[in-house]
């Protein structure tokens, strides 16, 4: 729906690379050019009142054979061979095909990738900082969150806009308290800095002052942003999860679904406070291996051990934590499952696919094999 003051609807697109994540763009003739989409009343504050490396769906023959043809079986090989498929299956060179493409980088990308990982621990928080804060806990920040994604989709900014937005926002509440009344005003200036950080056009003062339902000035978002740099020293870069989820993607040989499908159960984690205790590549690495259950391929590949330099039986106490999280998360926060329950999301959501209490005991069972596998060696 389209609001008189907001002009973003000059606003050309700002996608310089494909989403895979968004089935609908697979339409789209080559350089066309998408009109921004305004925001929606119904994501004014009255919402907030409770508180590349490109993927290719390329077939491989070493990766693509499926443990069940059924979506949602989720046997895995590794129970009935000796070896497990890591480490008996064949492992490719990913970059190959890319290396005369220089958006693809492929002469510095694994480089690139040792020195996120050499990273991520500085600029990740830990679950504790809400000991210091007095005004607020973790569910209002799972709110502030789950008002934040939809926000982030009407304004149709790339997905590393919300990843840095969420990092922002975590690590200037471990470091400075916070009142109830100022959160929102916290979360949405680090979508603007974000914004300014990732996208080509971000938003106008104008559309957040409009979003928060004139709760904050324009003065404020500007005062707190001031605030919030200040906070971090101007240290916005960082090693997001989606930027592995994308490199992890490319190593699975992922197809539409099951790129949809990470980013589905990735986009979840955003709520959870606990699941800050893990590092953004672990959580990238179990969102595949949730995807990849789910399709019927195997659990891990040869080429994903590689390339994420994670072991089946490492990624499978993290998947398991991701599904507890999801099985407990507040019935009222709908944006990420209302998000991914759209056929431009590839209604992934919506897929009839075993319960996650199912899912959830298959992978217990199938972590205590890997470890009993491992005693014995």
């Amino acid at each position: 729906m389209n609001f008189s003051r907001s002009s973003t609807n000059r606003i050309p697109s700002r996608r310089g690379l494909k989403d895979v994540t968004n089935s609908l763009n697979d339409d789209c003739a080559p350089g066309l050019v998408r009109k921004k989409e305004t925001v929606d009343h119904s994501l004014r504050s009255s919402a907030f009142s409770a508180g590349s490396d490109r993927v290719v769906g390329s077939k491989r023959s070493s990766d693509t054979e499926s443990s069940a043809n059924v979506p949602g079986k989720i046997e895995s090989k590794s129970r009935n061979n000796p070896i497990s498929y890591q480490y008996s299956g064949y492992c490719d060179d990913i970059d190959g095909p890319d290396q005369n493409n220089p958006l693809c980088a492929t002469e510095y990308v694994d480089d690139m990738y040792e020195y996120f990982r050499s990273k991520e621990e500085s600029t990740s928080v830990k679950p504790n900082y809400m000991e210091s804060q007095r005004h607020i806990n973790e569910r209002m920040r799972a709110i502030l969150l789950d008002w934040l994604v939809e926000v982030h989709l009407k304004f149709k900014l790339v997905p590393e806009t919300l990843y840095l937005c969420v990092n922002l926002i975590d690590r200037f509440l471990k470091d400075r308290e916070v009142s109830r009344q100022k959160l929102q005003l916290v979360g949405v200036t680090c979508l603007l800095i974000a914004s300014k950080y990732e996208e080509i056009y971000p938003p106008e003062f104008q559309d957040l002052v409009y979003i928060c339902d004139s709760a904050y000035s324009k003065n404020e978002i500007i005062s707190m942003e001031e605030t919030v740099l200040k906070t971090l020293k101007y240290q916005i870069t960082i090693p997001s999860a989606h930027a592995f989820l994308v490199r992890y993607l490319k190593a699975a040989h992922a197809d539409k679904k099951m790129v949809q499908l990470s980013c589905y159960f990735l986009d979840g984690t955003l709520q959870s406070y606990n699941l800050l205790r893990y590092l953004p590549s672990e959580l990238a690495a179990a969102s595949v291996l949730l995807a990849r259950r789910i399709v019927g391929r195997n659990s891990w590949s040869p080429t994903l051990l590689k390339y994420a330099q994670y072991r089946e039986e490492d990624v499978v106490p993290i998947a398991r934590a991701i599904l507890a999280e999801k099985s407990a998360i507040n019935a009222e926060l709908k944006a990420v499952t209302k998000k991914y329950s759209s056929n431009r999301y590839g209604a992934v959501a919506r897929i009839n696919m075993v319960s996650l209490g199912d899912l959830q005991e298959g992978i217990l069972q199938e972590e205590g094999i890997l470890h009993s596998k491992q005693n014995r060696n």
